[in-house]
């Protein structure tokens, strides 16, 4: 029987300062395809380099890509706050 992966829904800040999220599996991996030429979405490769700035688990890849939209329609204000409350944590 096949490893059950957890979901994960990701901030990164790109060189242009601006912020990019998305859903993923594994972390670490997907920030070094968005610093790669190949594997990168299209926002971000033209912005390299991207740095974490910030994560949260969800249960499933429903969850993490409901609440993957809920924060694309935060303000840059309250997506840097979100940043800030994890750093905290």
């Amino acid at each position: 029987m096949g490893e059950t992966k957890g979901w994960y829904v990701y901030m990164v800040r790109c060189a242009d300062l601006s912020l990019y999220t998305g859903v993923t599996t594994d972390v670490e991996r997907r920030v070094k395809e968005h610093n790669g030429a190949s594997k990168s979405a299209r926002y971000t490769r033209a912005r390299q380099p991207v740095v974490l700035v910030y994560q949260e688990t969800a249960s499933s890849r429903s969850d993490a890509c409901k609440r993957e939209a809920h924060i694309k329609t935060f303000s840059r204000k309250q997506k840097l706050a979100l940043q800030e409350k994890a750093s905290l944590a």
